[in-house]
């Protein structure tokens, strides 16, 4: 029997509040294997969305380990067109925090650990939620930005790993700094030698889920 064979999934939509207090969807896709042992939510990047491919290839390896995973897009279609909120840390953050309510209503999802996983400024989403949310037992960014959370960071208490390309010079500096601003007792970063910020290169990608999924592994399975 194959993994696919156990693995289901759904199109979902997470309700949240838009502009001008109106109820809106957020398209997403939950996959979970059989059975699931915790539940990671994605947070992507500017201008990427659900169907993103790199975080598809990180969540299958995730199925892998029994880890259960949601994917959802952050912003509406009309909310996305406007710059200024692709880039609204907060309002990425409430969005995500929509979704950790969305999954602990579902019985097939309440009873199960969960953890964040952001790419790009979806990190910084991420990791601000994280240190609301104590539902969230850990995170890991993958050329992310969590310097635009800025002094949240020190608000960030659970396992965080920070996985950074060795060629992406720039962003691996910010995350130096963040990691440093994190208050986690259990912190990392991790650098995938040769990659640059989209880890587009042989091999680099798989390293940055197979580091993910150890991490989820470890702190979810507790």
């Amino acid at each position: 029997m194959t993994l696919e064979s156990l693995v289901a999934n759904d199109d979902v939509t997470i309700p949240v509040t838009g502009m001008k207090g109106r109820h809106l969807g957020l398209p997403g896709r939950l996959t979970l294997p059989t059975p699931p042992t915790a539940l990671v939510i994605f947070a992507h990047g500017s201008g990427s969305s659900r169907h993103s491919p790199r975080n598809a290839a990180v969540a299958n390896v995730l199925h892998e380990s029994w880890i259960g995973t949601l994917l959802l897009d952050l912003l509406t279609e009309q909310e996305a067109t406007n710059r200024v909120n692709v880039f609204d840390v907060a309002l990425l953050a409430e969005r995500l925090l929509a979704a950790v309510r969305f999954v602990t209503t579902l019985d097939r999802t309440r009873h199960l650990p969960l953890g964040f996983f952001g790419a790009s400024t979806g990190a910084a989403a991420a990791l601000v939620a994280a240190a609301c949310e104590p539902a969230i037992r850990a995170v890991v960014s993958r050329g992310g930005r969590p310097d635009l959370a800025g002094r949240r960071l020190r608000a960030v208490h659970v396992p965080t790993l920070l996985i950074v390309g060795g060629a992406d010079t720039d962003v691996l500096a910010l995350n130096r700094r963040a990691l440093a601003d994190i208050d986690a007792a259990d912190k990392q970063l991790a650098v995938v030698p040769g990659a640059t910020h989209l880890f587009e290169e042989p091999g680099t990608l798989e390293e940055a889920a197979r580091l993910s999924a150890e991490w989820f592994a470890r702190h979810l399975h507790e």
